[in-house]
C-alpha cells in the first residue's frame, strides 16, 4: 500500500520531492542522486519566481511577503540547496536593511524609559536572517552581530517583544520562537558559547510553559496572528509544529513538557497519514502585493495533505522516538 512518504517521493515539486529523500530517508546530499535533485530544484518555476521576486522592490527588504527578507525565508523552507548567485545578491539587500543605523531606532527599535533591559525589538527579524541564511549556505561573518544582537536585547524572562506599550512586561512568544530558531542554527554551526546561553535562557522559557500554555494550563492566545494551536504556512511566527522543529533542532524533545504540544500535533494526522496546513499565511500571486508570496505551498485545509507540513511533521515525530 502506498504511504504518505511514497506520495512526497513523487510530489509534483522537485523541492518536496528533494526535502522528502533528505529529510524523511537520511539520503546523502553529495550522492549522484541528489546533485542531480538538487539542480532540479534550483531551475525549478517555483524557486526562480521566489528570487527573481526579491530583486523587485529592494528598497522595501521586509515588504511582507515578498521583500528580499522573506525571499530567504522562503526559499530556505522550501529546502533550497544554495549555490545560486542570486542568493549573495539578496542576502546584501538584507544586510543593507537589518545591519543600516536607522534600524537601531524608532520604528524599528524601540527604548522605554526607564526600561533598559526591556528593547522593544521584533526579533523574529535577526532570527529570520540567521536561519534562513545558513539553512542557504549563506555563512557571513555579519551573521555574528545578529546573534549579538539578540543576546543584548534579550528579556530578563529569556525571549523578545516588539510592543511599545510601556504596560507590557513579558515576552512575546510570536517574537521569540523565531529568535531563538536562528540562534540555534548559529549556535550549530558556530559553538558561539555566548550565544547558546542566550538560546537556553529562551528554550527554558518556552519549556516553562510546555511549549504552548500559561501556567493555568489555558493555550497562549498572541493578539496577532492565528492561534498557535493551528498550524500555519508558509509564513511562520508561533505555532505547535514550529515550536516542536524548535526542539527537535536543539535536541529537546525527550523534555516532558514537550509531551503536550507533541499529543496536540498527533491529533493533526490525516486519513492518509500526512499533516494539514490549517492556516495559508500567504495568497500566491504573480505581482506585488499584499501577504502574497511568488510560490505555490500546496493544498490547504484541516483535512488535506500538506507536503511541507508533512515533511516538517515527520521529521519532529521521528526525533521525538518511538513512543509517537
Amino acid at each position: 500500500m502506498e504511504t504518505v512518504v511514497d506520495r512526497l517521493r513523487t510530489w509534483d515539486d522537485p523541492a518536496v520531492r528533494y526535502q522528502a529523500r533528505l529529510v524523511l530517508d537520511g539520503a546523502e546530499s553529495d550522492t549522484a542522486e541528489m546533485l542531480t535533485r538538487a539542480d532540479e530544484v534550483r531551475t525549478s518555476p517555483e524557486c526562480i519566481a521566489v528570487i527573481d521576486g526579491g530583486f523587485v522592490d529592494p528598497l522595501h527588504a521586509y515588504r511582507k511577503w515578498q521583500g528580499a527578507h522573506w525571499v530567504l525565508v522562503q526559499l530556505a523552507e522550501r529546502g533550497h540547496p544554495g549555490g545560486d548567485p542570486r542568493l549573495e545578491q539578496i542576502q546584501e539587500i538584507v544586510f543593507a536593511w537589518i545591519l543600516s543605523p536607522a534600524f537601531l531606532k524608532p520604528n524599528w527599535t524601540r527604548h522605554i524609559e526607564g526600561q533598559p533591559d526591556r528593547v522593544r525589538r521584533c526579533s523574529s527579524m535577526e532570527g529570520n536572517v540567521l536561519w534562513a541564511s545558513l539553512q542557504l549556505g549563506l555563512m557571513d561573518e555579519r551573521l555574528q552581530a545578529l546573534a549579538d544582537r539578540l543576546g543584548e536585547m534579550q528579556w530578563p524572562d529569556g525571549g523578545w517583544n516588539c510592543d511599545v506599550h510601556p504596560r507590557a512586561r513579558r515576552s512575546s512568544f510570536v517574537e521569540t520562537v523565531l529568535g531563538l530558531r536562528g540562534l540555534a542554527a548559529w549556535v550549530k554551526v558556530t559553538g558561539d558559547e555566548t550565544a547558546a546561553q542566550t538560546l537556553e535562557r529562551g528554550v527554558e522559557l518556552l519549556l516553562e510553559h510546555h511549549l504552548l500554555f500559561h501556567r493555568s494550563g489555558a493555550l497562549i492566545v498572541p493578539n496577532w496572528g492565528p492561534q498557535p494551536d493551528k498550524i500555519g504556512f508558509p509564513i511562520r511566527f508561533f505555532d505547535v509544529l514550529l515550536v516542536l522543529e524548535l526542539m527537535a533542532d536543539i535536541g529537546r524533545l525527550d523534555d516532558p513538557r514537550c509531551n503536550r504540544a507533541l499529543d496536540l500535533l498527533l491529533s493533526k494526522r490525516t486519513a492518509d497519514g500526512g499533516f494539514p496546513m490549517e492556516v495559508r499565511r500567504a495568497r500566491t500571486a504573480s505581482e506585488i502585493g499584499s501577504n502574497c508570496t511568488f510560490a505555490q505551498w500546496g493544498p490547504g485545509g484541516k483535512t488535506r495533505t500538506n507536503p511541507w507540513v508533512t515533511i516538517r511533521a515527520l521529521r519532529v515525530l521521528g526525533a521525538a522516538g518511538p513512543q509517537q
